[in-house]
């Protein structure tokens, strides 16, 4: 071509070079090629427009979702786009390489992608040189996808921000691994340090709290959200000539700045720092993009789950109490553990109250429901029952006046969420071991005596708080012996892992008697049998085994090993059961019945179990029927094992004292005296000034024996 001709088209001279062009756009769906990009594709040589599926069809089709990958990628970082294609005939063969460059453009309003480039057919690398880590490689490609799936794996996986950030430390990129990281953050308008590897400490001084502002690659990132490759120290003192004396020492030769986006916005910037040259090739420049993102993902969790772990942390050391100062002659003890959702404050809760007579108040509740609403119900509700109770109020009055508060509550909502509350509020004498219980819909005590056995103490309840504002509550009193054992605890203690109450209970029950050591190491064997492996091997599934909180308030008093060291031994072991039937209470007659089983459980002789649970339930019936008064029931078990003795009490305020008749055939009563006389060993009457007490005993005899008969000194 001489000076002063025209120049050639531009067609005619990229047709010279081999090299045909080529027009996509996704709106439109359609594929326009010269004759040059239509001989490439292996189709007729002249121009022609395809449709993406007839395109697609000419393409291997891992090399069309890496186009995808690569369009993409170009368009954030406003970089061409580049990538090695390999051609297929309709035998499915690969019939050459080609190399594709593009300029891609993204219209928002039309959410499409425009490109415009070049096709020129290319050799196949030989594996294991520099051109082979490409995206037509198969082993660089089969290496890549597996380590983004390690990376992306292990980042889930991650659970603070430290763990995060000691991830991304030992991530070992396929062929370019970085041997210096640093993940900064943003506070306000400075860059911060979130963490760093491949430094020393204190090397991160000089690019802590920079400004956004700075001629910096992180702080460019920042403020544009487009990634910074410097391939050479030549081009990152060329780009940022007054950072670089800050940079230089450090030895490196390449560096990556990838911003860390979520949901749109860039909340900081990846540094990942080579001592060697790396060209940044489309395919490493999505490898680090790829990275940042599942990065910036972990990192986001991670900061949520921190600020949640420090809220309920903090929920937990504002609502559940400590157990206060030191009780004379008792000793407490108390297990919180929430349930497995993300709030690790559900509507369980304990608490142990100073009154102002000198005794103290324990009280476990349960407020509907495991959400945020139940756990700020489960505040209020308890600062109530705390002012209630220092105001010097009886038990009974106490829940009265809660179930009232929390009545209101519920009606001054502006919602349906209407919520109610269980609870068991027990004011204790440490002097004397008495216990005055009340019960609002939660679960009765349980009492561990001195010789190990658990008895459930049968109370008086009326309706949980917050469904009826002028509920009853009676008072049940109870009286903890020297040695026993006090366990208050919510449903959830007893039916996590698929138990239901009863089960549930079993097992708790069979933790209670074969437990060996004090009450700290009990309270942590019932949280160990529920949650722990032990509980793997119980029925129910695994996903159920945190269900539901739990809550857990232990005491004994003070006079059995099982309290601690301060305790000293109990020199007879006594087992005893104390019941009040009401008039108006016949059904309690079967509460009775139950306790007495209870309490023989380990009684060799079934016979006798029979016997005393039908002189009981015949005394018992005898004060209600002929009787205007209520029945105190006092049963104890006292005597060293094979000699031991029951006797059982039953106690009225009635003036007329039974006697002995002889019923006809036909007769519907008259009896109870006979059957005693029959069954005990040994009974009697004891007057008690105003009112009565009806007495029997059975001593100990072998499991094949039965009553020792009726030749004691049983005459009233």
């Amino acid at each position: 071509m001489r000076a002063g001709e025209p120049l050639p088209a531009v067609g005619e001279v990229l047709a010279s070079l081999a090299t045909g062009l080529w027009h996509w756009s996704t709106a439109t769906g359609q594929v326009t090629v010269d004759a040059e990009a239509a001989r490439l594709l292996g189709l007729p040589p002249e121009g022609t427009v395809l449709s993406e599926a007839q395109t697609r069809a000419r393409l291997h089709p891992v090399d069309w979702n890496e186009i995808t990958g690569v369009v993409q990628l170009a368009v954030a970082e406003g970089t061409l786009a580049e990538v090695r294609i390999r051609i297929m005939d309709e035998q499915g063969r690969v019939v050459r390489v080609v190399r594709s460059r593009s300029k891609p453009s993204y219209d928002p309003e039309k959410r499409a992608y425009e490109l415009i480039g070049t096709l020129q057919e290319v050799t196949e690398p030989r594996p294991g040189t520099p051109a082979g880590r490409t995206a037509v490689t198969g082993d660089w490609r089969r290496s890549r996808e597996a380590f983004l799936l390690d990376a992306g794996r292990a980042l889930a996986e991650a659970r603070s921000t430290e763990e995060v950030l000691r991830v991304a430390a030992g991530l070992a990129m396929p062929g370019f691994s970085p041997d210096g990281l640093a993940v900064f953050g943003v506070d306000g308008d400075r860059l911060t340090i979130i963490g760093h590897h491949g430094q020393q400490p204190g090397d991160e001084g000089p690019f802590t709290h920079m400004p956004v502002e700075t001629d910096y690659p992180a702080a460019e990132v920042v403020r544009t959200g487009r990634a910074v490759y410097l391939s050479s120290p030549g081009q990152y003192k060329e780009r940022y000539p007054l950072t670089w004396p800050m940079a230089a020492h450090f030895g490196r030769e390449s560096w990556a700045f990838v911003p860390l986006t979520v949901a749109g916005r860039t909340m900081g910037a990846w540094m990942a720092a080579f001592t060697h040259p790396v060209a940044f090739t489309p395919d490493e420049r999505s490898v680090l993009t790829t990275v940042a993102r599942m990065l910036a993902q972990a990192l986001t969790r991670a900061g949520a789950a921190e600020t949640q772990r420090e809220l309920t942390d903090g929920l937990q050391r504002s609502m559940l109490p400590t157990l206060g100062p030191e009780i004379p002659g008792m000793t407490l003890a108390a297990r919180y553990i929430p349930t497995g959702g993300g709030l690790q404050v559900g509507g369980d809760w304990y608490d142990m109250i100073p009154l102002p007579s000198g005794r103290f108040a324990l009280v476990i509740g349960d407020v509907q429901g495991h959400d945020v609403r139940a756990a700020g119900l489960m505040g209020q509700l308890r600062i109530a029952l705390r002012a209630y109770a220092a105001e010097g109020h009886r038990p009974d009055a106490v829940l009265a006046r809660a179930s009232g508060f929390l009545h209101g509550i519920n009606q001054a909502g502006h919602d349906t969420d209407l919520r109610f509350a269980t609870c068991l509020y027990i004011e204790v004498d440490p002097v004397t071991g008495v216990l005055e219980t009340a019960r609002a819909g939660h679960l009765d005590p349980a009492v561990r005596m001195a010789d190990g056995t658990v008895l459930v103490r049968a109370t008086a309840g009326g309706l949980p708080l917050g469904i009826d504002p002028a509920a009853d509550y009676p008072t049940t009193r109870l009286a903890l012996e020297p040695g026993e054992q006090l366990m208050l605890c919510t449903d959830g203690l007893l039916e996590t892992g698929g138990h239901d109450l009863d089960s549930g209970w079993s097992r708790v029950r069979a933790i209670l008697e074969g437990h060996e050591g004090d009450l700290e190491e009990m309270a942590d064997a019932l949280v160990q049998a529920v949650h722990g492996p032990s509980s793997h091997h119980t029925p129910g599934p695994l996903a159920d085994r945190r269900g539901d909180d739990i809550a857990v308030l232990l005491l004994c008093r003070h006079g059995g090993a099982a309290c601690g060291p301060a305790a000293t031994p109990v020199r007879t072991p006594v087992r005893r059961t104390m019941l009040t039937v009401a008039q108006a209470e016949p059904e309690r007659i079967a509460v009775g019945r139950q306790q007495l089983r209870e309490l023989l459980h380990d009684w060799p002789s079934a016979d006798q179990i029979d016997s005393a649970v039908l002189l009981l339930s015949e005394t018992l019936t005898n004060v209600l029927v002929h009787t205007d008064a209520d029945a105190l029931l006092v049963a104890e078990v006292t005597g060293a094992p094979g000699a031991r003795r029951i006797r059982i009490e039953v106690t009225d305020a009635g003036d007329d004292l039974p006697h002995r008749r002889r019923p006809g055939e036909l007769a519907s009563s008259g009896r109870g005296l006979v059957l005693i006389e029959l069954l005990a060993d040994t009974w009697g009457v004891a007057p008690r000034g105003e009112g009565k007490t009806i007495w029997f005993e059975l001593y100990e005899a072998d499991g094949a024996g039965g009553a020792g008969g009726s030749d004691g000194p049983g005459a009233p």
